[in-house]
């Protein structure tokens, strides 16, 4: 029996109908899988893209974002609403609130779920910017111009505050953190973002934890802060980080990390025969980089199905390990930034142009190894950085430097 015949009578389910799902039964087909896929989803809307959440869906710019694939013609059995509860990798079974699904190969693409604020989770006014409903219930604060409290100065902060001060809103962010980005960038870089709040007309208050978020008059509410002040404001949006969703995996045997991530191998397997693990709620082993790396952020969804896809076509010898350089992009407050590869404290950091300025870059150097970029409205320092990180370029620290000198004109 040849390869493509057997693998004819088997089913890959994959469950999670975000980026890392839908590319990964739209890359089992495209590779060649000519097996049964079902593609899972807990949300009752098409698959849709996340990045126009946070901006152009708030502020009316665009209607939807569903992605342009036409599931019937590829073959996929597209099943909406259906949540999964639970993994039975003895029966090869997937239970979900619709019903258990039978799989002969898993694929788990369930993505992250956002952190919330203790206490404020049932507070009317208060919420989170994740899924496409929570767009929608965003929209209307935007169009009213009603006064927000974003708890959180990360991305996902940064780009909602943007949005609303676009759409005339009156925004406050409040940072425990001493600075934006606190556990991304080191105080050096994310200390030259804070001005970028100001510039926008948005107040950031950093060194500020929420106590307590309750009920206020008049549609309302009152943040409480550490320091003993209160905010009003007719929106509360929290924006404090995202775990793995993969609560419904207890008990099934599938290793996890304590941060709740799958720990996939280098072929993105997991500890369990059979199944597979992409995109948001995985962790992979970097050889690059020394260590594992859990990314959450749009391009990993995108190119670890092409990883899983080519190892259940033909097989692990002739598909490399998953190694990628992690990549992720943000635009926030008139700025595009964007960020190449994986840095540690320990690295050298060495800048490319003047911070103050609207172009500029920083580099993180390992014994002269080109490791991480991160970019202001430099797009041509991160193409090419990229593809440097990827080569482990040795750079001419003197030459890097200089935002006049093309980076790939800086290599040793």
């Amino acid at each position: 029996m040849s390869v493509r015949t057997e693998q004819s009578g088997q089913r890959v389910l994959v469950v999670g109908a975000g980026m890392a799902g839908v590319q990964t039964a739209v890359q089992l087909r495209e590779q060649g899988w000519p097996g049964a896929i079902t593609l899972i989803g807990a949300e009752p809307h098409r698959p849709y893209d996340r990045p126009p959440l946070s901006k152009a869906l708030l502020l009316g710019k665009a209607t939807g974002a569903a992605f342009d694939v036409d599931f019937g013609t590829l073959g996929i059995d597209l099943r909406l609403g259906h949540g999964a509860t639970g993994l039975r990798p003895g029966d090869r079974v997937v239970d979900t609130d619709a019903g258990p699904l039978p799989y002969d190969h898993l694929v788990l693409a369930t993505g992250a779920e956002p952190v919330r604020l203790p206490g404020a989770e049932d507070v009317p006014g208060v919420h989170l910017l994740r899924t496409l409903d929570d767009a929608e219930r965003l929209r209307p604060v935007l169009a009213g111009q009603r006064d927000v409290v974003v708890v959180g100065a990360g991305w996902i902060g940064a780009e909602f505050a943007t949005a609303a001060r676009e759409a005339g809103c009156r925004v406050t962010v409040v940072e425990a953190a001493g600075r934006p980005l606190a556990g991304v960038l080191p105080p050096q870089v994310a200390d030259h973002m804070r001005r970028w709040y100001a510039e926008a007309g948005a107040e950031l208050r950093t060194g500020h934890a929420v106590t307590a978020v309750r009920p206020g008059g008049a549609d309302s509410c009152a943040v409480e802060l550490s320091d003993g002040s209160v905010l009003t404001a007719g929106a509360v949006v929290v924006g404090i980080g995202a775990r793995p969703a993969t609560g419904w995996l207890a008990g099934s045997g599938v290793a996890l990390g304590g941060d709740g991530s799958v720990l996939a191998d280098e072929y993105l397997r997991a500890s369990v025969p059979g199944v597979y693990a992409v995109g948001d709620c995985a962790s992979f082993p970097s050889a690059r980089y020394g260590r594992r790396l859990l990314v959450h952020h749009w391009d990993n969804a995108l190119q670890g199905p092409r990883t899983v896809a080519s190892v259940l076509t033909v097989g692990e010898a002739e598909t490399p390990p998953y190694d990628p350089v992690p990549y992720f992009w943000s635009e926030q407050f008139g700025r595009f930034v964007q960020y190449a590869g994986h840095h540690e404290d320990a690295d050298e950091l060495l800048w490319r142009g003047d911070p103050a300025g609207a172009a500029w870059s920083v580099c993180w150097l390992r014994d002269g190894v080109l490791n991480a970029l991160l970019a202001v409205g430099r797009p041509r320092d991160i193409a090419q950085g990229r593809k440097l990180i990827e080569q482990s370029a040795v750079l001419d620290p003197v030459r890097a430097a200089d935002p006049a000198v093309p980076l790939k004109r800086a290599v040793r």
